[in-house]
């Protein structure tokens, strides 16, 4: 699988410098860099790290709302690090979704745990999402081959089971899916029903 690539960003040199060398050493390998929000945004889009490490307070675009459009595009899971514990930073972090959070100054005890755990949760959730959208897309589908048996049963006189069977028949004769087949009957019966 290769190493862990990692999108470390701070507006420190130094502390960029000291996580790089606690990455590398740790068997990451690290991606990109940036200095702003701004900078670890357009690094996270260009090199689709597994995992950014992005401090809160950088000019420009700050880290929450960097880390929050990661999130939502679906780019990696964000640990957050940062020298100030004020509540409303606490609550903006766990709006965004950000999977860790770390305060300065850490150590490598303190990071690396933070790091794997992110990258965990961050698959149970990936993989969630995936399984809520196959769900989604076959109750859609069923939805559809209802309807699609509704309109054979109406216009054909044929019973439940076979509308279902004709609309699986087509399905193995045109070698589509069942939900193609169910779309392609709704539409034509919309098409012949709008017809004057």
């Amino acid at each position: 699988m290769g190493k862990p690539r990692v999108l470390i960003a701070d507006d420190e040199s130094v502390i960029r410098m000291d996580l790089r060398e606690m990455l590398t050493e740790a068997g990451y390998e690290v991606a990109a860099e940036a200095g702003s929000g701004d900078e670890a945004l357009a690094a996270a889009r260009a090199h689709r790290p597994d995992i950014a490490v992005v401090d809160i307070k950088m000019p420009g675009m700050d880290g929450i709302d960097a880390a929050r459009a990661m999130i939502e595009e679906g780019i990696c899971p964000v640990v957050l690090l940062t020298a100030y514990g004020q509540p409303e930073l606490l609550a903006r972090a766990k709006e965004a979704g950000v999977f860790g959070y770390v305060t300065k100054p850490f150590e490598e005890r303190d990071l690396l745990p933070a790091i794997e755990i992110a990258r965990s949760r961050y698959d149970e959730v990936t993989g969630l999402k995936q399984q809520v959208g196959d769900l989604q897309q076959a109750i859609e589908t069923r939805k559809l081959v209802e309807r699609a048996k509704g309109i054979l049963m109406e216009t054909q006189g044929l019973t439940e089971k076979q509308a279902f069977r004709r609309i699986q028949q087509e399905s193995m004769n045109r070698r589509k899916s069942m939900r193609e087949i169910a779309e392609a009957v709704i539409l034509a019966h919309d098409v012949a029903g709008s017809k004057p």
